[in-house]
């Protein structure tokens, strides 16, 4: 699945001196600098051995450290412990460079010679699945630097990655792959900065790897089929997995690309209020990845999109949303309404359905642009005492995110609609359906000149430099402020001033405001209150 560069393999021996046999006492420990590294030689019961002096894991100087009688050396910084004679580590982290000796003479003299390309690629790539599955954060970085630092393509790391996780979704597509799309993007701006690029790569690989932390797998059927998009969206509408996957099985099979399969992904993720809009953006996210990373990443992506599909909640089918069907059988019965974000402001989910219909006559991407800017209005006027609240109902629970959805579900439509037209009513319905869920948790108030600026563009650049180092210990919070700031900046462009400034203020708003992630004590009287009933 992996493509690999194939550089010469060139394994001639370097050898250098490197310390008298008289400067080296018995069960004594000598650093010595070689060629510009530096190099711990201790001179030990079994024979003398030598190895980098820094630990592989936070740079202690491993001539500090103590070593056994068995020739187990420990780093006494955090007691990592490593065999001396093999270089491995017995802490479960990175190993330890340990290098040939030859005794001439009086001399001792050491082999500082590279291992072949191949030889470390698979060195690297093997201690990098073992810190995905650990989950280690600091160790997947290193891996990810020293691979890049052998010069091997910098997006091996994000293909294994996939390749490492795609069975292990239980429930398919998560924020993890539409976050690596995006997290591509910001790569791909910052081709000139190591440092950033490391950081795209690292986000990306360890948002999948806590995703799928101790999951078993969950096998797809092998079986294939021919495609046929009609009955594959019918398949995702019966919720019949293996016949949906044993289609795109056959056409990858037979040779189809991504555009062939989109326009029935696109319509399948659009036949219900699907998982609070998630199943068209990971479309589009889709898209992104298999351009950015190859064909390789086809079938395991869109397998487990397919799985997405299928497990997917379809809102439109529970009370609140249930005029959905209804409203999208009345479009074009349509009165001559002008679209104004006006129009939907504290509109709840029936009377913004209603009022799109209202408006279906006009050209789909004005509607569009006035709902896009209703659910802004919605984000920059979030009640933000909604967090502070305890007492309140399970469908009470919405927060930032919630509310971010409605700019990142508008950018997936423009995207998609814009492709295949005959989708729009959907997306404006579902448009409408944000609007509507979340208008109920805003103030009467809007503070525009609080959070407004004269120069969109930099403030927008501005927050993207704040992802790069956004200091979120959860991956959920990281990847939404990322995707949202990306829709933000796919959108303000097309729109005139005022609206654009209104887009880039409810961006910054929420990017300064705080966020409440755990409900303790809402979560404990949400609890009692419901199994009291039981």
């Amino acid at each position: 699945m992996v493509q690999t560069l194939n550089p010469a393999e060139v394994n001639e021996p370097d050898w250098h001196l490197l310390i008298s046999l008289h400067d080296l006492e018995p069960q004594s420990v000598k650093m010595v600098r070689v060629a510009g590294k530096q190099i711990a030689v201790f001179n030990t019961p079994e024979g003398i051995r030598a190895c980098d002096n820094r630990c592989p894991h936070e740079g202690y100087p491993l001539s500090e450290g103590s070593l056994s009688a068995d020739c187990i050396l420990t780093c006494n910084w955090h007691n990592w412990k490593f065999n001396l004679d093999t270089g491995e580590n017995l802490f479960g982290g990175d190993r330890l460079r340990t290098y040939p000796l030859e005794i001439r003479a009086d001399e001792v003299w050491i082999d500082i010679a590279e291992l072949p390309y191949q030889q470390r690629y698979s060195s690297i790539i093997s201690s990098l699945h073992a810190a995905f599955d650990d989950y280690s954060y600091d160790r997947i970085a290193r891996e990810i630097a020293r691979l890049v630092r052998l010069g091997a393509d910098p997006f091996d790391v994000l293909r294994l990655a996939i390749d490492w996780s795609w069975q292990k979704m239980e429930f398919g597509w998560t924020h993890a792959y539409a976050g690596m799309a995006d997290w591509i993007t910001l790569y791909d701006e910052n081709r000139q900065n190591e440092e950033l690029k490391l950081v795209c790569l690292v986000e990306s690989v360890t948002h999948l790897a806590y995703d799928v932390l101790r999951e078993r797998e969950y096998p797809f059927t092998e079986k294939t089929s021919a495609f046929d998009a009609s009955r594959f969206v019918d398949d995702i509408e019966t919720e019949n997995e293996a016949a949906a996957v044993a289609a795109i099985r056959g056409g990858i099979r037979d040779g189809l690309s991504f555009t062939d399969f989109e326009p029935a992904l696109s319509r399948a993720s659009l036949l219900h209020y699907n998982d609070f809009g998630h199943a068209l953006i990971y479309v589009t996210k889709a898209g992104k990845l298999i351009e950015s990373l190859g064909n390789s990443v086809m079938e395991p992506l869109l397998l487990s999109l397919v799985r997405e599909f299928i497990y997917a909640s379809r809102e439109d089918k529970i009370p609140e949303f249930r005029a959905y069907s209804t409203q999208l059988e009345k479009w074009g019965q349509h009165q001559q309404q002008k679209p104004d974000a006006s129009l939907w402001r504290h509109k709840g989910i029936n009377k913004s359905m209603k009022a799109v219909v209202a408006c279906s006559g006009n050209p789909p991407e004005d509607i569009y642009q006035a709902l896009l800017i209703a659910n802004a209005i919605n984000l920059l006027s979030f009640d933000i005492e909604q967090q502070e609240k305890i007492r309140v109902p399970v469908s009470g629970n919405v927060g930032w995110l919630d509310f971010t959805h409605g700019l990142t579900f508008a950018n997936a439509v423009r995207q998609q609609c814009s492709r295949y037209p005959a989708l729009w009513p959907q997306g404006l319905l579902q448009m409408a359906c944000f609007n509507g869920r979340n208008a109920g948790f805003t103030t009467r108030e809007l503070d525009l000149e609080s959070w407004k600026t004269d120069d969109l563009e930099g403030r927008l650049n501005q927050l993207l430099e704040r992802v790069l180092d956004h200091g979120e210990a959860e991956h959920i919070v990281s990847v939404h402020l990322l995707k949202t700031a990306l829709a933000v900046r796919d959108e303000f462009k097309n729109l005139e001033p005022a609206n654009a400034q209104i887009l880039v203020a409810s961006l910054t708003r929420f990017f300064e405001s705080p966020l409440k992630r755990r409900q303790a004590r809402r979560t404990a009287y949400q609890s009692l209150k419901f199994v009291a009933k039981e």
